[in-house]
């Protein structure tokens, strides 16, 4: 049985969700909030240490300003309101992505950081405007400068993700089957779990299906 210790979930299908149902792309992203706190509760009920959440790219500031301050307001809002009790349940939460939000939600981000960074239970890394082709590009730009060797020791130094497993397993919900510039290096192993439901419909029992299938792979990392 694969043990498992980091799952990587590109969150996928709220604003179809909020269209569909609420003819509103917001009310999806707010809906999908509800998912992420019942995958929580279940990524700790399986002991599993890491749990990467691909919360916002580099492409997304495509999308109507509207959505995006509407996106950045729920989040926000979560940690103004949810922080304390991330913190109580030893969760610790990281950001991997580029801070140049605004200067109120980068210092909520780093308050937010700097007050789980001790914590042990689970550790939370929120993609938020996440790239994984820039994270690349900057890495291999931080070893010619250092004029270190280029191998993938020295690579994995100078990614966002230092010091972090790379992920056993990515969900992706939303009946779309692409990486979306998440992760590229890190996922090189990765157990891929496509999923047809998007995101503010994928429950508990959901999760725990694609937990047991991944748990019962013969993994070979390239051996017989």
């Amino acid at each position: 049985m694969n043990l498992l210790n980091h799952v990587a979930i590109i969150m996928d299908g709220n604003g179809r969700w909020g269209l569909k149902y609420k003819n509103s792309r917001n009310a999806g992203h707010k809906e999908g909030l509800k998912t992420v706190e019942k995958i929580i509760k279940q990524t700790i009920r399986h002991k599993i240490k890491f749990l990467t959440l691909y919360a916002f790219s580099t492409e997304n500031w495509k999308r109507p300003k509207k959505e995006i301050n509407y996106l950045f307001n729920l989040l926000e809002n979560f940690l103004n309101h949810r922080i304390n009790e991330l913190y109580k349940q030893n969760i610790r939460l990281k950001i991997i992505g580029v801070k140049n939000f605004s200067s109120k939600l980068n210092k909520l981000l780093n308050a937010s950081e700097k007050k789980t960074s001790k914590n042990k239970k689970l550790q939370i890394n929120l993609a938020l405007n996440y790239g994984s082709k820039f994270e690349l590009i900057n890495a291999f730009k931080t070893l010619y400068k250092k004029k270190e060797k280029i191998n993938e020791k020295n690579l994995s130094k100078y990614l966002q993700t230092k010091n972090i497993p790379d992920p056993d397993l990515l969900i992706r919900t939303g009946n779309t089957k692409r990486l979306s510039n998440f992760l590229l290096w890190q996922l090189a192993y990765s157990e891929i779990f496509f999923e047809k439901k998007l995101w503010p419909e994928f429950n508990e029992k959901d999760y725990n299906k694609i937990i047991k299938k991944f748990k019962n792979i013969k993994r070979n990392f390239g051996k017989i």
